[in-house]
């Protein structure tokens, strides 16, 4: 019987289904073209304005940035830690790599909101999208993250902006589930108040579904800039420079020493992005 079900049972052709599809998505090459040439713009420009800056200047302004969003609290740890972190990371020779990691954590970031918070807007609006985008946004996070290199070196070649397609993928969907999150939990009562004043869909959702559902929406950007930190060392196989290409590296040449202290690097950048992100959010509430 188990032999007759063996013969009978032939395999599902999804990988052929799969490299068909992606075969076919390369015939847009100017489509595509115009993508990473819009990405590449993003990056560089991120890149030139941190290349200009003098490695003092921009500590201080790390440090201005923490004060102004902790100024009403008393969290200096977290300047000091970042005074501390930034100028190791500069003694160990890793500040472009940390640069060209935070151009494109930034670029990712600034990809995945633009895309995210609308998405999640419409998400809570309808629920016919709801059920569409719902599933497609399970695939994209439970989707091993190795997955999406192939076919963005397939159709976006090789560099920056592979690695800023893959981080978004891999980052997107919390940015759109806390978004979504954040509509949906918004009081009946308020929106009925809204209502019966006349308001139209644009004014109570600029005037009151976003400030209250703020909180839960920066949560979801906090978690998906995190997510797309880590998504570099990946990124770095397919030619994304930075801090995780150093790490990268010292795998293959089994050099313990430079990958603790490149992934040590990694980690201050992490630290002081998500408090300095969480301090905005806190500071907003009071």
């Amino acid at each position: 019987m188990a032999n007759l079900f063996s013969l009978t049972m032939q395999p599902i052709p999804f990988a052929d289904w799969i490299n068909s599809f992606v075969n076919w998505l390369t015939q847009f090459v100017g489509f595509f073209n115009g993508i990473t040439d819009f990405i590449g713009a993003i990056v560089n420009s991120f890149q030139w304005v941190f290349d200009l800056l003098p490695v003092w200047l921009f500590i201080i302004l790390v440090l201005g940035i923490t004060y102004w969003a902790l100024h009403d609290s008393k969290h200096w740890g977290l300047m000091i830690f970042e005074l501390i972190g930034l100028v190791l990371i500069y003694n160990q020779g890793y500040w472009r790599d940390m640069t060209q990691t935070l151009t494109l954590v930034l670029t990712s970031s600034l990809i995945i909101v633009v895309i995210g918070i609308p998405l999640g807007i419409w998400m809570a609006k309808s629920h016919t999208v709801k059920v569409i985008v719902k599933p497609i946004l399970d695939f994209m996070q439970t989707m091993p993250a190795f997955v999406y290199l192939i076919p963005a070196v397939a159709l976006f070649g090789i560099g920056m902006v592979p690695g800023v397609i893959a981080s978004v993928i891999f980052s997107l969907p919390p940015v759109v589930r806390m978004t979504n999150l954040g509509i949906e939990q918004v009081p009946t009562d308020l929106i009925e108040a809204a209502d019966s004043f006349g308001s139209t869909g644009w004014q109570k959702l600029i005037k009151v579904e976003l400030p209250i559902a703020k909180n839960t929406l920066m949560s979801g950007v906090n978690q998906g800039m995190m997510l797309a930190l880590s998504m570099v060392v990946i990124a770095s196989m397919i030619g994304a420079v930075g801090l995780g290409s150093e790490v990268y590296f010292a795998v293959g040449r089994n050099n313990a020493g430079s990958g603790f202290t490149a992934g040590f690097a990694i980690v201050i950048l992490a630290i002081i992005l998500d408090r300095v992100t969480q301090a905005f959010n806190k500071n907003k509430e009071h």
